[in-house]
């Protein structure tokens, strides 16, 4: 049996959606599923970016756990119609999008989505304290799709999308106050809290050890 890449017990993502499945139902904590994708019991699958856990396996699709508490944390409006769906990564696996634990930090609402031609610019709003976990080039999981930000402001953060993402993913189905999940980079939350909590200045040789670990 193919085993499920973890670090220290985390259970890791790469943030590309490998299909496009559809909710049949949403019953108290139960989100059911209807997907090509095989999964067994006991799966970590990302759906819409959150780690969630198959309670049962169907014919045609799964079940996952969904508590009060996530549902009360995540964008709810989007666990309708159609999701984002990515299984764990496994030992073997081609690693081509960034590290993703599936662990949500905050909901973002897109503010404006701007038609360049060949490529759109989405800006999303956040609550400020998310702001300095989010860094411009660097990588950002909106609704489990791995994207790279680009400016960052006070309160919010600009996207550029190619048109493939567009038509491939929900993106496509976006619009002005729509609400996305959101993770920020895992390596910008760990340096945050080290450098919040630690009372010496942190080295470089400190931060090349932090991320040699993963």
């Amino acid at each position: 049996m193919p085993l499920r890449v973890r670090n220290k017990g985390v259970i890791i993502f790469t943030g590309l959606i490998r299909e496009i499945a559809t909710v049949q139902s949403l019953a108290g904590s139960t989100l059911t599923i209807r997907a090509k994708h095989k999964a067994k019991l006991g799966d970590s699958i990302a759906i819409n970016g959150a780690c969630l856990t198959v309670v049962k396996v169907l014919g045609d699709g799964f079940s996952v756990e969904l508590s009060p508490e996530s549902q009360k944390l995540l964008a709810m409006e989007n666990y309708k119609n159609e999701v984002h769906i990515e299984p764990a990564m496994m030992m073997g696996d081609r690693f081509e999008g960034h590290v993703v634990q599936g662990h949500v930090d905050t909901v973002g609402t897109i503010k404006e989505i701007k038609n360049n031609g060949n490529s759109f610019d989405v800006f999303v709003e956040v609550d400020k304290k998310f702001i300095a976990y989010i860094v411009p080039k660097g990588s950002i999981t909106i609704d489990g799709v791995s994207l790279t930000v680009n400016d960052v402001n006070a309160n919010s953060f600009r996207l550029t999308i190619i048109p493939h993402t567009m038509r491939e993913t929900l993106f496509k189905n976006y619009k002005k106050g729509s609400k996305v999940n959101i993770e920020t980079d895992m390596f910008a939350r760990y340096v945050a809290h080290i450098i919040t909590h630690q009372k010496s200045a942190l080295t470089w040789d400190e931060v090349d050890a932090m991320t040699a670990r993963f």
